[in-house]
C-alpha cells in the first residue's frame, strides 16, 4: 500500500513537471534580435529610430517587449563599419538594418550572405551590385531606394533657375563614401554640362573640414552650393545652415529638415515614411518572409520646399515658376 501511494505521488508530481516545462521553456525563449548598423550618433539619429520603430509596431514588434535590438553606432568614421558588421553577425543577429547610408549597406553585405539585411539608400542598389533587380532583390538583401544621387541633378538645375547669374556652382561631397559620392557625382557633372555650367567639387571628410569647404567656395566665388546627401552632412546639418547664411551663399538640400531649420531650399522625398517602410519590411523578415521575395520599394514622389525667411534675408526673389512649383513654402 505504501508503494502503491509513493508511486502515484511520483506520477503526479512528474505530470506537474512535465507540464510546466512547455511554460519554462516559452519564459526562456529566445527573443528575435535586429542588429542595427549605424554610420553616425545615435543622437542624431533619433527620428530616424522613431520613424523605423513605428513601422516594427504596425507589424507585431515592440523592443523590450518581443524584440531586442543591438545598436552599433560609428559615428561617422564610416572605416569602422566592417567590424561593427561583423560583431552583430557573431552575436547571430535575426535581421541587419542598414538606413541612412551606403557604407553601412556595403559593410552588412560583406559581413554575411545569410542573414537578411534590409537598407534605405540613395544609389541605385542594382548599379552597386547590392540586388539582382528591383522587383526580385535576391539573395538576402531588400529595402528601400530613395533616388538621392539620381535627382541631385534636379536639384542643381533649380539652384540655377535661383540664380540663374552665377556661372559656377559648388558641391560639398564626402570622399570617403565613394559609391555613394560618385554617383550623386556623376548626375551633377552632366546636368552641369547641359546647363552650361562649372562645378566646384568640395570634398570634406569630416566635421573639421566642412568650415574650409566655405572659405574656398567664397575664395573661388561659387554662386551658389548643392549640399552632397552624405550622412555626415545630414548629421552637422545645424553648421551647414549657419555657414551658408553667414557666407550667403544660395543653398540647395535634399531633405525638408534642412529648409525647416533656416536652409534656403531643398528637393528630395518624405523620409519618415521611408524609414517606417524600412521598419515594416523587417518585421515581415521577422515573421519569415525572404529578402529574396520582397521587391526593392523605390520612392516616387519629390518634394520642392523653400524658406522665404532666409531667401530674403540672402536678397534672392524667387522666380514665379519656382513659387508655383513649390509643395511647401515656409514663411
Amino acid at each position: 500500500m505504501t508503494v502503491t501511494i509513493g508511486r502515484r505521488k511520483f506520477l503526479v508530481a512528474l505530470g506537474a513537471a512535465a507540464a510546466a516545462w512547455p511554460l519554462a521553456a516559452r519564459g526562456q525563449a529566445k527573443l528575435p534580435m535586429i542588429g542595427y548598423l549605424g554610420a553616425g550618433t545615435r543622437d542624431a539619429t533619433r527620428e530616424v529610430l522613431r520613424a523605423f520603430h513605428r513601422g516594427l509596431s504596425e507589424t507585431g514588434y515592440i523592443e523590450g517587449s518581443n524584440l531586442t535590438v543591438e545598436y552599433r553606432w560609428a559615428e561617422d568614421h564610416l572605416d569602422r563599419l566592417p567590424a561593427l558588421a561583423s560583431d552583430l553577425v557573431r552575436r547571430q543577429a535575426s535581421v541587419i538594418v542598414a538606413l541612412q547610408s551606403t557604407a553601412s549597406v556595403l559593410a552588412a553585405r560583406a559581413s554575411t550572405k545569410s542573414i537578411p539585411i534590409i537598407f534605405e539608400i540613395g544609389t541605385d542598389p542594382v548599379e552597386a551590385g547590392l540586388v539582382t533587380s528591383l522587383n526580385r532583390p535576391g539573395g538576402n538583401i531588400t529595402g528601400i531606394f530613395n533616388l538621392f544621387a539620381a535627382v541631385a541633378a534636379k536639384r542643381l538645375e533649380l539652384l540655377h533657375e535661383l540664380v540663374p547669374s552665377a556661372s559656377l556652382l559648388a558641391y560639398l561631397v564626402n570622399p570617403t563614401n565613394p559609391v555613394f559620392a560618385e554617383a550623386e557625382l556623376r548626375e551633377l557633372q552632366v546636368a552641369a554640362r547641359l546647363l552650361g555650367l562649372h562645378l566646384l567639387i568640395l570634398n570634406v571628410k569630416d566635421q573639421g573640414e566642412i568650415e574650409a569647404a566655405f572659405t574656398n567656395l567664397a575664395h573661388e566665388g561659387a554662386g551658389g552650393l548643392v549640399v552632397g546627401g552624405d550622412l555626415l552632412f545630414t548629421n552637422n546639418a545645424s553648421q551647414l545652415i549657419a555657414l551658408a547664411n553667414r557666407y550667403a551663399v544660395p543653398t540647395s538640400y535634399g531633405r525638408r529638415d534642412f529648409v525647416v531649420s533656416g536652409g534656403l531650399m531643398s528637393y528630395g522625398t518624405d523620409f519618415a515614411d521611408m524609414y517606417r517602410q524600412a521598419g515594416i519590411y523587417t518585421g515581415r523578415i521577422l515573421k519569415g518572409e525572404k529578402p529574396a521575395d520582397l521587391p526593392v520599394q523605390q520612392v516616387s514622389k519629390m518634394q520642392l520646399v523653400i524658406n522665404m525667411k532666409t531667401a530674403k534675408a540672402l536678397g534672392l526673389q524667387i522666380p514665379d515658376r519656382l513659387f508655383a512649383l513649390a509643395d511647401e513654402v515656409i514663411e
